[in-house]
């Protein structure tokens, strides 16, 4: 899920040098994949540049004590990926192995 690279590019973005809070930015950075993969379903963050993206800016508004206003300013941008990250369902498949 989140590794040491996630935690350095969140650095580079927040523009720390030191490594006292890595663990913090970790953590940080699996809550806002945990909650964007929520909102959105599982994708991968070095696949999917849009879903990283998110999670990136998530946590650097939960960094900067601002979460609040994450959802306001990228409503949009959560609901487009949401949509674009759908899985395909094929109903028919799945009334068949139900036996409805």
């Amino acid at each position: 899920m989140i590794t040491e690279n996630h935690v350095a590019e969140m650095k580079r973005r927040l523009t720390l040098f030191h490594s006292y809070e890595d663990k913090h930015i970790k953590s940080l950075l699996e809550k806002s994949y945990a909650d964007i993969q929520y909102r959105c379903q599982a994708f991968d963050m070095d696949k999917s540049d849009r879903g990283a993206e998110l999670v990136y800016e998530r946590t650097r508004y939960a960094y900067n004590d601002s979460l609040e206003f994450f959802d306001e300013n990228f409503l949009s941008n959560v609901t487009s990926f949401a949509l674009e990250n759908m899985k395909e369902v094929d109903y028919e498949t799945d009334i068949s192995t139900t036996g409805n």
